[in-house]
Parts: C-alpha cells; structure tokens; sequence
C-alpha cells in the first residue's frame, strides 16, 4: 500500500487497549488508551500523540513518522515517559502488506549492548489500527512488549 494512502487511513482519533509485557508470555498490564494522529507539514509526517496508564501510573507518548522517499523507508522517533525515560528513539523499517515495520535500539546501561525495538504498524481497514512492539535481545530472541489495539472514534 503506498504510504500516502496509509497515512490518511492511520489519520484520527482512537481509542482501545495497551497490552505491556515484561517478561515472555505474562502480561504485565492492561489499560485504556487513546491516541490522535495528526498531519504535520502538509502531511509530509505523522505526528502520533496518545495517553494512557500503566499499573496504575499516567503514561503517555509520541511519535513522529515518515516516509523517506530516497530511501524508499518508514522513519520513526519515539519518546514516552515510562519506555523511553529521558531518551528518543530512532527506527526505520520497509513497508509491509498492511503496514510498515521499523527497527530501533535503546540503551540499558553504561557499557551494555543495546538492546533492539522493534515496531510493526497495521491497518487492516480504515477503523482499526494495530501497533505492536517487540523487545529484541542482543542476541537477537524477540518477545512481544508492547500491543496497542485501536478503534477509530468517530
């Protein structure tokens, strides 16, 4: 699908549910949550704004997206107040059949590998939007972390 055509589909408001995993197989949270996403520079970008909770605690968050047309990838930063603490995260990935998937990293500690973030983004039809993240051991094992299912609000 060409970006232009996902962008306006992924444009709105949403709501639904945020799934966290910390470990393999046990969800750790489940919460409401609601997000808009909005053009920026004439839709050249997608700014993704969303808020919701995590063991009970406010959490929010945003993302700005892109499509390198030189490139020819989807573009990514990320920032959110519980995942990312203090930093931004940069990925980018290739489109896919209902989407696109981006790849990042993010720091652990001083002197530790990075750890990998991997972000696939779908839309399977105009009122539904699912993002779902996926921690990326050093050593390459992935486990889902993150699912975000969101119903367009009209």
């Amino acid at each position: 699908m060409p970006h232009t055509i996902l962008f306006a589909k992924m444009k709105g408001k949403w709501e639904g549910t945020c799934r966290t995993w910390f470990q393999p197989g046990q969800i750790a949270d489940e919460s409401p949550i609601r997000g808009e996403i909005t053009r920026v520079l004439e839709g050249s970008f997608l700014r993704h704004t969303y808020q919701s909770s995590i063991q009970g605690k406010p959490r929010s968050g945003e993302e700005l997206i892109a499509f390198n047309v030189i490139l020819q990838t989807f573009q990514c930063s990320w920032i959110d107040d519980f995942h990312m603490n203090d930093a931004i995260m940069f990925s980018q990935g290739p489109a896919c059949k209902h989407g696109f998937c981006v790849f990042g990293e993010y720091d652990v500690a001083v002197n530790h590998p990075k750890w990998g973030w991997k972000t696939e983004f779908e839309s399977h039809d105009d009122d539904h939007l699912m993002i779902t993240a996926y921690n990326v051991h050093p050593e390459g094992m992935e486990a889902k972390a993150v699912e975000t299912i969101y119903h367009r609000v009209h």
